[in-house]
């Protein structure tokens, strides 16, 4: 299978675009004051681990969709545009 110019960039721009998204949200939830990721005693809640496991899925993803876009826009590499 062949990707265009067009899909190939913006499948590397979706797999950039989410670990940007991703790594300032997790660091936002490491730093939360509001009591929604850690207890009072400090513990991790629901909401982290919830939070967190999101956050996986979505490097993984990001990852994947990434690498198919850079493989697409290495093999249009030095074709004309069309």
């Amino acid at each position: 299978m062949k990707l265009s110019r067009p899909v190939s960039w913006f499948l590397l721009a979706f797999g950039v675009w989410s670990w940007v998204i991703w790594v300032t949200f997790i660091k936002n939830l490491w730093k939360d004051g509001s009591g929604l990721a850690f207890d009072d005693a400090g513990d991790p809640t629901g909401y982290f681990w919830v939070h967190l496991t999101l956050a996986v899925v979505s490097f993984v993803l990001g990852t994947v969709v990434g690498g198919i876009g850079l493989r697409g826009v290495r093999a249009l590499r030095g074709t004309p545009p069309s």
